[in-house]
């Protein structure tokens, strides 16, 4: 990282209050770093607080599974790291197997991530409903990790942001940042509302908003920008325990700590622009999507048939063609690091991106590997999709394209 351009401005520019972005100024902060986030709405506005928030190793692909450990073992003091609440429960994942057309699947998961040492296993119907009474008695197969587990979006990343404020980040929300300003091949400023702020580096987290901001420096990202139905219903008698996933990823489940469901369907094609609302982003909920998801949460939860659904909304995710993340500095423009790409699985390995970032930037060793979310796996693709990224075949790997954490 090279040294401020003048004196007063930051060493680093965050773009983005994501739990991405959040995670990653903290880390900076406590690096010895100036920090400043620019923030288009306000914290967590997008991805990061409509997600399902799962804190979840399984169902993982293996590329991420180190991060995921290492997260889970993050979160286990992070209420008392940060001296506020995040929510956080170690409930346990079960993924159902809805019929036998999807055992295979199941099956496959818990014996390689069995095999890459996560405490995972499968359970017949009888074993289910000792840890979930009210699934659906016609659920024939699950697997079942019992450290992973579950947080409050919002309340994570207002934890996170407060804990960076006592270090001297500054947030300034509600700032729109309209281009990359490049010098010698060097990130040299952010320019918004007519304005410039100078810095030694800049981390993107954007989410979806990353392509358009690139694309004006010459960098081709791959994303696609996919959404998800999410549903909350009015409180309910305490009764799911666990985070419930599905094989085939078009649902999700959880019972918050306030007794309300929150369930989510799979990725698909928005089907309407992301619209402000208030100075808070919006995506319209369409109709189909929003009776598709609640009629698979009744077939796998039937006590659901009785819920009063209090709210909706639709979520983007940032979806590259592998569903894995981007971290990575910029190749050609020195002091520019991205992070995108997080396909609705971003959440529960927050807390150990934010470092991880943090050493990329500052040129430092990294607490978890990154190799395997190099921006140069991408080299050749360039074919623009309907969607805003890339038209990709549908992945194979464990990744989940939800969110759900």
């Amino acid at each position: 990282m090279s040294a401020p351009t003048h004196e007063g401005s930051p060493d680093v520019l965050v773009v983005g209050a994501g739990i991405t972005g959040v995670t990653t100024a903290l880390a900076l902060a406590e690096a010895g770093a100036r920090v400043e986030v620019i923030e288009r709405w306000i914290p967590a506005a997008m991805a990061s607080g409509w997600t399902l928030a799962g804190v979840r190793q399984s169902g993982r692909d293996p590329a991420e599974l180190a991060l995921a450990r290492h997260a889970v073992a993050l979160w286990q003091d992070l209420d008392e790291w940060l001296g506020k609440p995040t929510g956080y429960r170690q409930s346990g994942n079960l993924r159902l197997a809805r019929d036998e057309d999807e055992a295979p699947a199941i099956k496959a998961l818990v014996d390689e991530q069995g095999r890459a040492g996560l405490d995972i296993t499968l359970l017949d119907p009888a074993a289910i409903r000792e840890i979930a009474p009210a699934i659906s008695p016609r659920v024939p197969l699950a697997s079942w990790c019992p450290t992973d587990g579950q947080a409050d979006p919002i309340r994570t990343s207002q934890a996170y942001r407060q804990a960076a404020e006592r270090l001297g980040v500054r947030f300034r929300i509600h700032t729109r940042v309209d281009r990359l300003e490049v010098r010698g091949g060097r990130f040299h400023a952010l320019v918004f509302d007519g304005d410039r702020r100078q810095a030694g580096a800049c981390v993107l987290a954007t989410g979806v908003h990353t392509t358009a901001l690139l694309a004006d420096v010459g960098v081709h990202l791959p994303i696609r920008t996919a959404a998800v139905t999410v549903v909350r219903s009015a409180a309910m008698t305490p009764s799911l325990g666990p985070v419930i996933g599905v094989a085939g990823a078009n649902l999700a489940i959880r019972q918050q700590d306030d007794g309300r469901f929150r369930f989510t369907g799979g990725a698909e094609a928005p089907h309407a622009p992301l619209i402000e609302d208030q100075r808070r982003p919006r995506v319209p909920v369409r109709a189909a999507s929003l009776a598709a998801v609640i009629e698979r949460a009744i077939d796998v939860l039937p006590m659901l048939a009785e819920a009063d659904v209090t709210r909706s909304w639709s979520g983007l995710l940032d979806m590259t063609p592998d569903a894995l993340p981007v971290m990575d500095r910029v190749g050609g423009i020195d002091d520019l690091v991205v992070a995108a790409g997080f396909s609705g699985h971003g959440f529960g390995i927050g807390p150990a991106v934010g470092p991880c970032l943090a050493a990329l930037t500052l040129g430092r060793p990294s607490p978890v590997a990154l190799d395997a979310f190099a921006l140069g796996r991408f080299d050749g693709i360039t074919q623009a999709g309907p969607t805003g990224g890339v038209t990709t075949p549908e992945h194979t790997s464990l990744a989940t394209p939800t969110l759900h954490g």
